[in-house]
């Protein structure tokens, strides 16, 4: 638009001052952001340059020998990865419904007066010492186990990963050994101990759930389960994925627990309820005390290999958090 002297008028530009309090709450965050990548970068790097002798000599075999002989050249990551991964799924599973019917409980039925109380004992649990659970696990639930182990083996043997080598189920006097010191029992064990981290992050999401949208289902007839089915359910459901891949993280990385309770053996050992079974964070725990210069960067290439395993799972969690309708919302 041109005026009286001919010259066009140009856009004023806005420009708002957000104080000072502003600008170092902006930069007090951008450095904590930058200062958790910086920190991750090293511990990858100094995980690296320990590990790169052992990865030297393995090169990539190291991701598929079963056997762990460093003295000899032969060593690798194949076993204990895969009794990583079986220790973490069988957490996973048991622990996921169960978080999920503690957190709905809490959020939508228990009374008023009993929620606060019920929050602060699920906090509780994640925050008792893993050599607690693992002790537990150990002199406990070992022993209880073996019952339930030995009627999933006879009844649902015909699937592979509850096959046990050994175990004749018609057999009264068949030694119960076969089942002790399996991927089943640290997997419930892990399942106690990630269970409230899942349970935590659920409940505070379903707990954000629009009142509007729950009252809307109400008014229009929904049941209390109804309810929760068309409304909490899919809004929590970027939380939900998000807490059990946390969960999943969380167990991926388990160290004394486990090593209290498995047997460690170093091949791939896939039957789920029969003794047996390793994980990479063991394995650390088991030779890192009595280790020469050459396992110790063996044992650093394993912690590698398993810290590149979590990062992947937790930028998996990030990312589906991120496109979800709960994960939009509490980042608003």
């Amino acid at each position: 638009m041109a005026t009286a002297t001919g010259v066009e008028d140009e856009p004023r530009r806005l420009h708002a001052d957000s104080g000072l309090p502003d600008r170092l709450f902006r930069g007090t965050l951008r450095g904590g952001g930058a200062a958790v990548l910086a920190i991750m970068l090293l511990v990858g790097g100094f995980l690296t340059y320990r590990a790169w002798q052992a990865l030297e000599v393995a090169e990539f075999s190291f991701l598929t020998t079963e056997a762990w002989e460093p003295g000899s050249g032969n060593f690798g990551v194949a076993a204990v990865l895969v009794g990583t991964v079986l220790i973490a799924s069988v957490a996973i599973v048991i622990a996921v419904p169960l978080a999920t019917g503690t957190a709905l409980y809490i959020s939508e039925y228990a009374p008023a007066r009993f929620r606060r109380t019920l929050i602060s004992l699920v906090d509780l649990m994640a925050a008792v010492p893993s050599v607690v659970y693992g002790l537990w696990g150990m002199f406990f639930l070992e022993g209880q186990a073996i019952g339930v182990a030995r009627w999933l083996s006879t009844y649902v043997g015909w699937f592979p990963p509850f096959t046990v080598d050994g175990a004749d189920p018609h057999d009264p006097l068949n030694s119960a050994t076969v089942y002790t010191s399996s991927t089943f029992i640290a997997g419930i064990v892990v399942a106690m101990m990630v269970a409230p981290v899942i349970c935590s992050i659920m409940r505070e999401v379903f707990s954000q759930a629009p009142v509007g949208e729950r009252e809307g289902a109400l008014a229009l007839g929904a049941t209390r389960w109804g309810m929760i089915r068309s409304v909490v359910l899919p809004f929590g459901k970027g939380g939900m994925i998000g807490g059990t891949m946390l969960g999943l993280g969380r167990a991926l990385g388990e160290t004394i627990a486990v090593f209290l309770v498995i047997s460690p053996v170093f091949v791939i050992q896939p039957h789920v309820l029969q003794a047996g079974t390793s994980s990479v964070s063991s394995l650390i725990a088991l030779r890192y005390g009595e280790a020469g210069a050459f396992e110790m960067s063996a044992l650093m290439a394993a912690g590698l290999a398993l810290f590149l395993m979590t990062l992947v799972v937790n930028f998996v969690a990030s990312s589906i958090v991120a496109r979800s309708r709960s994960g939009a919302a509490s980042d608003a």
